[in-house]
């Protein structure tokens, strides 16, 4: 082996072999993938050798190496002009299939690929020579691997048999006069029995083998047409390509059968005569072609344009095959004697360049840098896909149900978004609550909810929930624990009544001494003042009573003496001790009332501290007022009386903290037992976020309807604080806030939107809450109009003020970036509803894809993938661009009445006219006035419409101003750069042409992402990018309706190549 080529750029090759031979791919059923390569016969290699050889050569894509692994070889009598592998045999048990090889003097041979990758039995199957001159076109037929068509001098066409051998047939007569050489020949790839042959002369004939004569010839109307090469579109059936090798027409022609009386398209990028051409068979819109510039193209034959440039830079290849098991790798075959294999989808491209500029820096700064495909190929393209999106949509698309006839040109193809609702029930009950909340009537719905519980702790605690909302709810909440003061009352009075049988006597008569005493003359007299007491009833107050028992003082040494004592002497805690000694607890009590309030605190402690009952520990509690002990200190069985004594007894200002402290130790004590129990005292005491706690121990987060059963009692509770505090800005806590969120999350999936928002926390700063506030607020659309939008939730960043030194200058200054276009605050969006329908174009990014972004999409969507908007192309060194272009570069911004089209969300159920303001991907149009599949939809300059009579002049809106100054700027340069008559003529109806443009920039007719189209190409003007300018025009006009854009657009395109033909 010799010494690398460096024929094509290092950073695209994937292998190479250095060969003077002609090559032929396995099939593509073929596993592993095998290239065979024949001794050419129009090449020589340094040494003038004769010798010919047929090898085959494994292709392991996997192996990083450049080299080609050696399978087998086998010396041949002659060199080949053309070879290709087929599949007939290779269902067959070790079975490879068959190589045919097209050689000098009408040579046809025939070789079996098993025995020459085995070298054991003889390979050759048979040779023939019934052709005169050399062959050069075969081809074998895709549906029935036995046939095999030759072509060669003289007009001759031989259908080959591999069954039978002895006899070929022919297609029909010789259809030439005088007979020509047979270029090409393909059999059709839809159609079995369509074979088609290319001639010298330019025409191509289409041959019928059920009729054996041809049925159609096409041809071209220039004489210089020296067809090269024919291929079949895989796809649709009537159409063919034709390639011409002659120098002064290099030019691919499209063909469709229908409408044969011209080429449907023309393409013309190369310079001289195109040698080979390859249509690939996975993507019909991706065509190889190779020609004697040195040029390698890859079209794409929807839109005309060459989306893959590769340039040999040594020698012309004359041969270009796409592989048939790889789609985007292809084979090239050059008169230096190398074979290539490269790919078009840049694998590892920015690596590779890595590697090889460390190893060889000579030799890569002579490559060119050749970027992968602009647009996806259609293998990577998802021919269905399913998306969920925000606010429970369902976003799907395709292949339609009925199969419709494939066209050459992009088709719509319907996108379905449909509304997806998994918890009908929360939905139901989320809007059951909402009337509750806006009527008011939140009591009726507590009812609702006591009748509906199944569970004895669910309806109790819905009680609970109902008395927060009532007027003095504590003895409400008593009656619900089962202490009413009535009851109890009634149960006193039985009580009383029963003992007081055996003492009816004492009991009237202490009746009546209160009675006598509550109407004697001393009562009536307290309530006189000194003034009004009369001398009279003064000396009868003074008389002692007649009959009175006179009473001893004990002065004995025993207790009741010392007692008698310590009275005397005003000793009250020396009496409270003795009778506490004797455990005469009623006197105790008696005497210490009569001291101060420390000798009565010490007394009753010396007392509960004495006298051990059943009640003495709530006798302790309700005289000391210590509820602290209360709570943890009781049995939590008696979880209800704790808690009803501190209902009774406690304040309004330790209440909450005492029920808080209670129902927390019934969780942690009780368990999952009491957990129920302990969200009543949390109502008790209103902690919402206890609540909530109390909930996520032992309930499943992840049950919808448990979540909504815990935002129910939340709201009721939240309601009753508001209500019982007057105030409506109770902010939650983050445990509130965390089930709050997630339970608007959960609505908004269910497409409650507008329910959810409410239920979001309105003051809360935590990312997550301000993220999910604005995702809901932009995707209500137009049902928020008039509100204030919630403030931007991420920061925000300036990916383009770094790039170039004069907009970070702008930046510096703290003048406004050009570029950037203001969108309005509340961008309208129309609510999806279920199953519908709108145009969705392959070759736009599919909504699955990313997903993820919210945000309704402006107008920088309909610009290329490669092109950030906000980051204006760099200026071009090869043609500089004017100093008052420069001054262009400082725009104006658009005004705020600037409306970005909005997206369609909205059902398009019947494919009506187009609509004004909504940004399709592509214009939609009836059937009736289709073009032919793969026709060009682009205006020519012939079909210009008629130039509008003069109006009124009108004055240019100012931030419009910019557009005509880059486009007359332009159009100067360009003016004085020309040489040619015709390009300067052409200058000239442009400049009449692009005045309708400023007039329906004046009159303000233009469509919204129109304008954002102009002013993105107008930038590309000015920074020199007149590719990129190119680009924005193409997506501009395949998304706008042509009434609105033809009377200057395809003018502007001119205008555009024409100056990037100068600059080159």
């Amino acid at each position: 082996m010799g010494q690398r080529s460096y024929m094509f750029p290092e950073t695209m090759k994937l292998k190479e072999l250095e060969k003077p031979a002609v090559q032929a791919w396995s099939p593509a059923r073929q596993y592993p993938v095998y290239l065979a390569t024949g001794t050419s016969a129009q090449q020589l290699d340094a040494s003038f050798s004769t010798n010919a050889t047929l090898e085959i050569f494994e292709v392991d894509f996997r192996d990083p190496s450049l080299d080609l692994k050696h399978k087998g070889i086998l010396s041949v009598s002659s060199r080949f002009h053309k070879l290709i592998w087929g599949s007939f045999g290779s269902g067959l048990l070790e079975n490879s299939g068959v190589i045919a090889g097209g050689g000098d003097n009408g040579t046809l041979t025939l070789y079996n690929v098993t025995h020459v990758l085995s070298s054991g039995k003889e390979p050759l199957i048979a040779q023939k020579q019934k052709h005169t001159g050399a062959v050069r076109a075969l081809d074998f037929n895709p549906f029935q691997g036995n046939l095999l068509a030759s072509g060669a001098s003289d007009s001759e066409i031989f259908i080959w048999d591999l069954n039978h051998l002895s006899v070929p047939m022919t297609p029909g007569p010789k259809s030439q006069n005088p007979p020509e050489d047979i270029k090409a020949l393909s059999w059709n790839r839809q159609v079995q029995h369509i074979l088609a042959s290319a001639h010298p002369s330019g025409k191509a004939v289409v041959w019928d083998l059920r009729k054996n004569e041809p049925i159609i010839k096409v041809s071209s109307h220039s004489s210089r047409m020296n067809c090269s090469g024919l291929a079949w579109n895989p796809d649709i059936a009537t159409q063919l390509v034709l390639c011409s090798e002659d120098d002064q027409l290099p030019v691919i022609q499209l063909w469709d059968l229908r409408f044969a009386s011209s080429p449907l398209k023309v393409l013309e990028s190369h310079s001289r005569g195109i040698l080979s051409m390859s249509w690939n068979q996975a993507d019909a819109e991706l065509l190889l072609s190779t020609a004697k510039d040195s040029q390698i193209f890859c079209w794409n034959l929807s839109s005309s344009e060459v989306v893959y440039k590769l340039p040999t830079q040594s020698s012309w290849c004359f041969d270009v095959q796409w592989c048939p098991q790889s789609p985007p790798v292809f084979s090239a075959v050059s008169f230096d004697g190398w074979i290539s294999l490269c790919s078009v989808m840049g694998r590892s491209w920015e690596a590779q360049h890595m590697r090889q500029a460390d190893k060889v820096p000579e030799q890569v700064a002579q490559a060119s840098l050749i970027p992968p495909l602009k647009k996806p190929p259609k293998w990577m393209r998802r021919p269905a896909g399913v998306s969920f999106a925000f606010g429970g949509k369902l976003v799907t698309f395709g292949l339609p149900s009925i199969p419709v006839q494939p066209v050459a040109q992009t088709c719509s193809r319907p996108v379905f978004i449909s509304q997806v609702i998994t918890e009908s029930e929360v939905l139901t009950r989320s809007v059951v609550l909402q009337e509750a909340l806006g009527s008011g009537n939140l009591l009726n719905y507590c009812q609702s909810k006591v009748q509906q519980a199944s569970l004895p702790c669910e309806k109790i605690l819905w009680q609970f929930l109902k008395v927060t909302l009532e007027q003095d709810s504590r003895p409400k909440f008593l009656g619900l624990l089962g202490y009413s003061r009535e009851e109890l009352q009634k149960k006193v009075d039985i009580c009383l009544k029963s003992d007081s049988k055996s003492q009816e006597s004492p009991q009237l008569e202490a009746v009546d001494l209160k009675s006598d005493r509550t109407h004697s003359p001393c009562a009536q007299a307290s309530k006189h003042t000194a003034k009004e007491a009369s001398a009279s009833s003064a000396f009868f107050d003074e008389l002692i009573p007649q009959n009175m028992t006179p009473w001893e003082i004990p002065t004995t040494e025993d207790t009741d003496g010392l007692l008698s004592q310590a009275l005397l002497l005003g000793e009250l805690r020396s009496a409270v001790e003795l009778c506490l000694k004797e455990e005469r607890f009623a006197d105790a009590i008696i005497l210490a009332q009569a001291g101060d309030a420390e000798l009565l605190k010490w007394t009753q402690e010396r007392y509960l501290a004495k006298r051990r009952t059943k009640t003495s520990s709530l006798l302790a509690c309700v005289v000391k007022k210590n509820w602290k002990d209360l709570v943890c200190a009781c049995r939590l069985k008696n979880w209800r009386e704790a808690l009803a004594l501190l209902l009774t007894y406690s304040g309004p200002e330790k209440f909450p903290e005492l029920c808080d402290m209670l129902g927390t130790r019934m969780e942690q004590e009780g368990g999952r037992a009491l957990t129920s129990e302990a969200r009543l005292c949390y109502v008790c005491s209103g902690s919402v976020e206890r609540l909530v706690e109390s909930w996520a121990k032992f309930q499943q987060a992840s049950s919808p309807m448990s979540l909504q059963e815990l935002m129910e009692q939340v709201t009721v509770l939240s309601r009753s604080l508001e209500l019982l505090q007057g105030s409506n800005k109770i902010s939650p806590g983050p445990a509130t806030t965390h089930r709050l969120t997630q339970y608007a999350s959960l609505l908004a999936a269910q497409g409650s939107l507008a329910t959810a928002m409410n239920f979001l926390p309105r003051d809360c700063i935590q990312p997550a809450v301000q993220q999910l506030r604005d995702r809901l607020f932009h995707a209500q659309g137009s049902a928020v109009l008039g509100q204030q939008a919630p403030a931007f939730p991420f920061p925000r960043v300036d990916v383009g003020a770094a790039l170039h030194s004069k907009e970070t200058s702008s930046y510096r200054r703290g003048l406004q970036p050009p570029q950037q276009v203001p969108a309005p605050s509340v961008r309208p969006r129309t609510t999806a509803q279920p199953s519908s329908v709108m145009p969705f174009s392959p070759s736009q990014p599919s909504p699955s894809q990313g997903s993820s972004d919210h945000r309704v999409l402006g107008p920088q969507a309909i610009l290329p993938g490669h092109f950030v908007p906000g980051v204006r192309p760099g200026p071009q060194d090869s043609w500089k661009v004017s100093p008052a272009s420069q001054g262009n570069l400082q725009r104006k911004k658009l005004p705020e009445t600037f409306m970005p089209p909005a997206p369609i969300t909205a059902p398009l159920r019947s494919l009506g006219p187009e609509p004004q303001q909504a940004l399709l991907p592509q214009p939609l149009v009836s059937s009736a006035t289709l073009p032919p599949p793969g026709a060009p939809r682009e205006c020519s300059l012939q079909q210009l419409q008629p130039l509008p009579p003069e109006r009124a002049e009108k004055e240019l809106p100012p931030e419009h101003q910019c557009v005509k100054d880059s486009f007359e700027a332009l159009l100067q340069r360009c003016s004085l750069t020309a040489t040619d008559l015709k390009t300067k003529r052409k200058l000239e109806e442009a400049a009449r042409r692009l005045e309708c443009l400023y007039e329906k920039l004046c009159e303000g007719t233009l469509s919204p992402h129109v304008l954002t189209g102009l002013h993105e190409v107008a930038r590309c003007v000015d920074a020199g990018s007149f590719e990129q300018g190119l680009a924005v025009h193409a997506q501009v006009a395949g998304c706008s309706s042509f009434s609105e854009v033809s009377s200057f657009m395809p003018m502007l395109k001119a205008v555009l190549t024409i100056a990037h033909k100068l600059r080159g």
